[in-house]
């Protein structure tokens, strides 16, 4: 098994589609450890829980196979080669930040990330918005994040408070299929009381660094700024990590200033061009806002402890929510108000997407940006004069390798980088 995940760990590219197809290939088809529908019933389990579904897929994967050393392992595998690349990346990223060259490639990697954005939102949009009511939460939640500005969690949280009501009273509008009553099922209470052991346990194991951190350098220090909004991000990404890649680049970037716009649309193409969850991307803000503020450490010394620290806890509560609910499985798949819940948040998802589809796409495509009073908020409006011819250009081939010549993640990003160096080469020859 760890040569299995070790070895799905270091393939898995292109996104959750990609991982957990690369995992269904290797743990159902060819080493038959696992049945197609226990499978998909993990799968749909791990929808329910905040933070990327194919590592906790994983997770339950090994603890199925396994117990709890198996869970470790392959939770492990499947997260720590990608966060070795993006870190050596990260790496390089702060070296080569001055060379024109560098900054050429980034622009078209930027404008392959603007496609891959838009592809993710066709591809949701097209397997959850089945009946009308779906998509008016997908239509409420791009307004409400991207006109109203309201916040990340209120929205996606409020969406599954209304399935959750809506499944009660009319399930159809969620086009929600009848659920068979349950086989036998562990007790509750021998449940509830493993299931508070060990929330308590990983609860300690997860925050003792950051405890640790705020003891040492102080409330204030900037390390423990991100850990400590790392910490609040890890149990609100619901619907993986588009979802989440809106509220994470606003807040980085306009509330803390760790990072500027255009460095968090390169941290994505870092992330896109990796192994792993995309939701590595965290490991390269860490880096990036404890490297700008390192005392009392050299800038190398604090950028590494940033990133560790966040990737710490962006994925060590994946383990706590799988180890502390995975005995609840067969009782959590009957139970049809939260599965409600979960269908109509998987909407509203649609219309986070949509919304960091739109901010990306605004600051990729525009040179400069003005402040707009609308009376009820003040937004960050494009001067349209300012369009970037490179970066509009560039944008459009993106489109047509995913969308018409069908290449993949990594083809794609690699030829619209190598674009953006020749565009940038011709520009400063002329």
């Amino acid at each position: 098994m760890v040569r299995a995940f070790a070895r799905i760990g270091c393939l898995s590219f292109g996104g959750p589609a990609g991982q957990i197809a690369l995992m269904h290939q290797d743990i159902v088809d060819r080493h038959c450890w696992v049945e197609e529908d226990q499978f998909l019933r993990a799968l749909n389990f791990c929808h329910l829980l905040p933070g990327p579904e194919a590592q906790q897929l994983a997770t339950w994967i090994g603890w199925k196979l396994h117990g709890l050393r198996g869970g470790l392992a392959a939770g492990l595998l499947f997260v720590v080669p990608g966060a070795l690349v993006i870190l050596a990346l990260s790496l390089l990223y702060v070296q080569a930040a001055g060379l024109s060259w560098f900054g050429a490639l980034f622009v078209g990697i930027k404008a392959a990330v603007l496609a891959l954005v838009v592809q993710a939102l066709l591809r949701v949009a097209g397997r959850a918005l089945n009946t009308g009511f779906k998509r008016w939460l997908a239509v409420a939640a791009f307004v409400a994040l991207f006109a109203l500005d309201l916040p990340f969690p209120l929205v996606v949280l409020g969406a599954g408070v209304v399935g959750i009501v809506v499944a009660g009273r009319n399930p159809a509008l969620l086009a929600l299929k009848p659920v068979s009553p349950s086989a036998e099922q562990p007790g509750i209470h021998a449940l509830a009381v493993r299931t508070v052991g060990v929330v308590a346990i990983w609860l300690a194991i997860w925050l003792a660094p950051l405890a640790a951190i705020a003891v040492a350098l102080g409330p204030q220090h900037v390390l423990v700024s991100i850990g400590t909004f790392f910490a609040k991000l890890a149990v609100v990404t619901f619907g993986g990590a588009y979802a989440v890649l809106a509220y994470m680049a606003q807040e980085a970037v306009n509330t803390h200033h760790w990072l500027t716009t255009g460095e968090m649309a390169d941290g994505l193409g870092l992330a896109e061009s990796t192994p792993g969850p995309l939701i590595m991307v965290t490991q390269f803000v860490g880096f990036i806002g404890a490297w700008r503020s390192p005392a009392p450490f050299t800038p190398l010394g604090a950028g590494l402890i940033g990133a560790a620290l966040t990737t710490w806890m962006t994925f060590a509560p994946c383990f706590l929510w799988i180890l502390a609910a995975a005995p609840w499985m067969e009782r959590l798949e009957h139970a049809r108000r939260l599965q409600g819940g979960l269908s109509a948040l998987t909407a509203a998802v649609v219309g986070v997407i949509a919304s960091l589809a739109a901010w990306f796409g605004l600051h990729v495509l525009f040179v400069e940006h003005r402040t707009v009073d609308l009376g009820f908020r003040i937004i960050d409006a494009p001067v349209l004069s300012s369009l970037d011819p490179v970066a509009a250009s560039l944008t459009v081939l993106a489109f047509v390798l995913l969308f018409a010549s069908k290449r993949g993640v990594a083809m794609t990003l690699a030829l619209c980088g190598v674009a953006g160096v020749v565009a940038g080469a011709m520009l400063g020859s002329a």
